[in-house]
């Protein structure tokens, strides 16, 4: 039998993909007020979960936008190559 933590996991990272299918933010207090009136235990794991799983998202998002900062700035700007003529200039 599962333990409350991973019940709580569980059931944010099912309700986060709700939110991400329906785009409707909403969900996460719904089921909170749900599980909040039947266990307590839950409800915390429930809602730690969520707020993990954001910060996560956003820490994610932030590292990506650096390394693609990063790597634009290794890169340098492209050299433009002229245009080959197949005639010599008389």
């Amino acid at each position: 039998m599962p333990s409350t933590e991973e019940l709580g996991i569980a059931l944010a990272e099912d309700v986060l993909k709700a939110v991400d299918e329906l785009g409707d933010d909403a969900i996460v207090n719904e089921v909170n007020k749900i599980v909040e009136a039947s266990s307590s235990g839950l409800q915390e794991s429930y809602m730690a979960a969520i707020r993990a799983q954001r910060a996560a998202a956003r820490a994610r998002e932030h590292l990506e936008a650096r390394l693609e900062k990063a790597r634009v700035s290794k890169a340098g700007p492209k050299a433009v190559a002229a245009p080959a003529t197949s005639h010599p200039q008389e």
